[in-house]
């Protein structure tokens, strides 16, 4: 896979989740999550008003650690063809 390829993929997968925990445990099951306390709060409440912006961070990195494993990959493949062109 190329550079821009994987980095797509990351990005899908990383939405994906985001989406799936805002919009999916904020607003779809939270009546569901209602039902375990959470910090005194119901969890599908404190998911729709605190978890996914935490969740969200965490996200953010995530996402700058696998960029940097990403670039780090494919930055020294360039310098080592680099090096052979030498």
């Amino acid at each position: 896979m190329t550079y821009w390829q994987l980095n797509l993929l990351i990005l899908f997968i990383l939405l994906s989740i985001w989406f799936l925990v805002s919009f999916g445990f904020g607003i779809i099951w939270s009546e569901n999550l209602d039902q375990i306390k959470f910090g005194g709060f119901k969890l599908g409440f404190w998911f729709a008003q605190q978890g996914s912006i935490y969740f969200f961070v965490i996200i953010i990195f995530i996402y700058i650690f696998l960029m940097n494993k990403l670039d780090k990959k494919f930055y020294s493949d360039h310098q080592e063809k680099d090096k052979d062109k030498d």
